[in-house]
Parts: structure tokens; C-alpha cells; sequence
């Protein structure tokens, strides 16, 4: 059974920075395209970024481009978020998404606080 495992959430001054990880127990998923998401309290999941497989694709959400980037280590078997510029409006749980042709599979989400 695959578990994706995210790393790096935690609580930030506006403006500041911070680096998500998520990394897959139980296999390697280097053909999967890897994404994230956000679920702040009482809304619904939101698209984040997603990077294809090989890297060399990347799409953001109109609210993060320019400030997040999204990148992949195969090497390390290891998906990153970087988010710079956060904002109070960034708070939100963050989960990693493995997808392969429309399946796959979800971490257990990472906290992220931005304070004002």
C-alpha cells in the first residue's frame, strides 16, 4: 500500500517562506504526475500546482503563480512546494497528490499557518 508522507507545514509571519516535502512509502512513483492542494477551514480543496513526471511541466492556481514553486527530485523519490510571499490567506492543510491517468493517491495533509 502506497502512503504519500508530507513534511515541512508549520506556522509563519506573512511574508515569510516555507518548503513542503512528500515523499511515497511502499514504491517509487517517478511515472506519476504530483500535485498539490489546499483545504483552508470551511471551504472546499483547491488546486495548488502539479508538475508532470518527467519535471518539465508545471501548473499553478492564478492565487500562487509567482510566489509557490513546485519541483520534483526522482532521484529522491521527493515532490517540493516552495512557497514564498505567504500570505494569511495561504492557511490552509496541504496535501500531496500522486495521479497516474486519473488514480492514484493522497497524503494525510500538512498544516500551514500564515499569521498576519
Amino acid at each position: 500500500q502506497v502512503q504519500l508522507v508530507e513534511s515541512g507545514g508549520g506556522l509563519v509571519q506573512a511574508g515569510g517562506s516555507l518548503r513542503l516535502s512528500c515523499a511515497p512509502s511502499g514504491r517509487t512513483l517517478y511515472n506519476y504526475a504530483m500535485g498539490w492542494f489546499r483545504q483552508a477551514p470551511g471551504k472546499e480543496r483547491e488546486f495548488v500546482a502539479t508538475i508532470s513526471w518527467s519535471g518539465g511541466t508545471t501548473y499553478y492556481a492564478d492565487s500562487v503563480k509567482g510566489r509557490f514553486t513546485i519541483s520534483r527530485d526522482n532521484a529522491k523519490n521527493t515532490v517540493y512546494l516552495q512557497m514564498n510571499s505567504l500570505k494569511p490567506e495561504d492557511t490552509a492543510v496541504y496535501y500531496c497528490n500522486a495521479d497516474l491517468n486519473g488514480s492514484g493517491y493522497w497524503g494525510q495533509g500538512t498544516q500551514v499557518t500564515v499569521s498576519s
